[in-house]
């Protein structure tokens, strides 16, 4: 009955974080490619946005399925 409640490690919690701002910003990408603002940069074609929150949310789901079992006490 006397048992301490093990927590996570932080890297779990970094890659919900990552998870859910590269949505965010996937999201904000395709609003991007529907609706252009006209002052685009050099690379605005390349859409940098829709690839950052891609490797925000691999980096995430990476972070998240290595640390789901870990437990600290």
């Amino acid at each position: 009955m006397n048992e301490t409640k093990k927590m996570r490690p932080i890297w779990y919690f970094v890659g919900w974080v990552l998870l859910l701002c590269g949505i965010l910003v996937v999201m904000a990408g395709v609003y991007g490619l529907f609706a252009p603002v006209p002052n685009e940069s050099v690379v605005g074609y390349l859409h940098p946005d829709l690839w950052w929150g891609a490797i925000m949310i691999f980096v995430g789901l990476i972070y998240i399925l290595t640390n789901r079992k870990v437990r600290i006490e």
